[in-house]
């Protein structure tokens, strides 16, 4: 049993990696701090899911308030940190990117002198596709020499790896950072594009479609990206990175389309033009995560999506 500190424990992966651990016989330290970037209701209720699999210590905080984190660490003195929490998302990312470079640069700082101070040891970033930009070859793999990613959200991921590899190269904490590809299925964030479809579709309102529907997108579901995480678990590194994805993009269009089939309903799409900072393509290299983690995604889209359609039914 393994006392570990999950922050961003109450959200969408969070929740999921969250009920995994407890089932394996983890101690748990969630940490959360139930902003408002959507509703705290949500995570509320994700809380209450997670309680059903076992019991586990909740602390309600900040990650950039290091007093608060210094208390918890004093407490808890967690060997394992999973950091989760961040500002998400692309777009929002333009528009408020100093809050983006506080919470995700700051805290991720704060969370790394905290496991140097308290002999943490090991350390799991989570990072994002965003990194890679629209340079990068394809599919992306891991050893890209100069990624260059064109969003705030994107730089504040790239940030938080560098910071990373210092404090493991510095001060011998095992670290690992994973690159999720669009994580989708039960518990979704409202605001990520297959829920908030799924919503508007069911209410028979406009879907905002970027584009000309051709953008691709590697999307993972939540199953497999918890199965990613816990195999870094078992890794025995002084400093890695992984993409972690189901290496079969698929476009805007078609997640339409089967989304309607699903739904049984039609969507009605407004087209918009492209948006600045999002990616017009991703695509994860696995060999390394495949090598080294033993990762090997299991649900197709197809399968994945009519899960994520049965929980929405129920949830809505």
């Amino acid at each position: 049993m393994t006392t570990i500190l999950l922050t961003g424990g109450a959200g969408f992966i969070g929740s999921h990696l969250a009920e995994q651990l407890l089932e394996q016989g983890h101690q748990l330290i969630l940490l959360d701090e139930l902003n408002d970037f959507y509703s705290p209701q949500i995570k509320r209720r994700n809380l209450s899911e997670i309680s059903a699999r076992g019991d586990y210590e909740f602390v309600e905080a900040d990650i950039c308030d290091a007093a608060r984190l210094t208390e918890v660490f004093k407490q808890h003195r967690p060997a394992v940190i999973i950091h989760l929490a961040a500002r998400a998302g692309v777009r929002p990312s333009l528009e408020q990117p100093l809050l983006y470079e506080k919470v995700n640069v700051q805290g991720t700082l704060v969370l790394l002198e905290l496991a140097r101070q308290f002999a943490v040891q090991q350390f799991v970033f989570a990072s994002s596709s965003s990194v890679y930009g629209t340079t990068s070859q394809t599919p992306f793999i891991e050893e890209e020499a100069n990624p260059s990613p064109i969003s705030p959200y994107g730089v504040t991921k790239l940030a938080g790896e560098k910071l990373c590899y210092c404090y493991a190269r510095l001060y011998s904490i095992p670290t690992v950072c994973l690159r999720f590809f669009t994580v989708y299925g039960p518990r979704q964030r409202p605001d990520l594009a297959i829920h908030k479809f799924a919503r508007l579709i069911q209410s028979g309102r406009e879907i905002p479609m970027f584009g000309d529907g051709s953008s691709l997108r590697d999307y993972t579901f939540i199953d497999d990206i918890v199965d990613g995480i816990m195999a870094t678990l078992l890794l025995r590194t002084e400093f890695e990175v992984f993409n972690l994805g189901n290496s079969q993009p698929v476009s805007l269009s078609k997640m339409i389309e089967l989304l309607e089939a699903r739904l049984d309903k039609r969507a009605q799409i407004k087209v918009q033009e492209f948006q600045p900072g999002d990616m017009p393509f991703t695509h994860a290299n696995l060999n390394k995560a495949k090598r080294l983690l033993g990762y090997e995604p299991k649900v197709p889209f197809e399968e994945g999506l009519s899960r994520f359609v049965s929980w929405f039914k129920s949830a809505s």
